[in-house]
């Protein structure tokens, strides 16, 4: 379990004269990254930099990683904001800075803490929700055994997403994919081995 993005956040702030436009999402792929990347640069054209990084993974996993600079100075932009994602205990996450340049140089230094602080003011509004890795499975029981199966669902930290009621009672059951095969052994003595479990 982890903390990913729940929702797009934006954040806008000049830093002497340059508009910084700072725009982090949730990418849980490296091709979902890619495609708001490419999002928000045809949503800013005209900008004079889009530098950009994603970690589409767990947090601090720099096995599906990425970043650009765009235009600016080579490791003034897409490597800091890669270092702050990377240490922000947030996983699949794709960030966008857009620079809109106002006339005042910078210098690298300059460059590196408005790029990293655009992230890092970003990630300070974001709201986050927790990841849950889960699992679906879809159990048929008679009717006599279901209190008993609702117990069990509730004590394994899981939910009854769907019911059906006919000769037979369906559930469909969602829950952490660690607890799968602990719950199928569970569910299949509670019944006796009186039941249908399908994925």
């Amino acid at each position: 379990m982890y903390k990913i993005p729940a929702a797009r956040y934006r954040i806008e702030e000049t830093i002497k004269r340059s508009k910084f436009i700072a725009t982090v999402a949730h990418a849980p792929t490296e091709q979902e990254a890619k495609a708001f990347i490419s999002t928000i640069k045809s949503e800013f054209p005209d900008a004079t930099h889009n530098c950009w990084a994603y970690v589409a993974g767990p947090p601090g996993d720099t096995a599906r990683v990425g970043m650009s600079d765009d235009g600016e100075p080579h490791g003034t932009a897409g490597r800091p904001m890669l270092s702050v994602l990377l240490h922000s205990e947030v996983g699949e996450i794709v960030a966008v800075v857009t620079r809109y340049y106002g006339g005042t140089k910078l210098g690298t230094g300059g460059l590196v803490r408005a790029y990293s602080g655009s992230v890092k003011n970003a990630l300070a509004g974001l709201s986050v929700e927790e990841k849950r890795d889960v699992v679906s499975l879809t159990v048929v029981i008679d009717y006599s055994r279901v209190t008993a199966v609702r117990r069990m669902v509730e004590s394994f930290n899981s939910e009854i997403t769907s019911e059906n009621y006919g000769a037979d009672v369906s559930f469909r059951i969602e829950l952490p994919k660690q607890n799968k095969d602990r719950f199928v052994r569970a569910i299949t003595d509670l019944t006796s081995g009186n039941i249908l479990i399908t994925d």
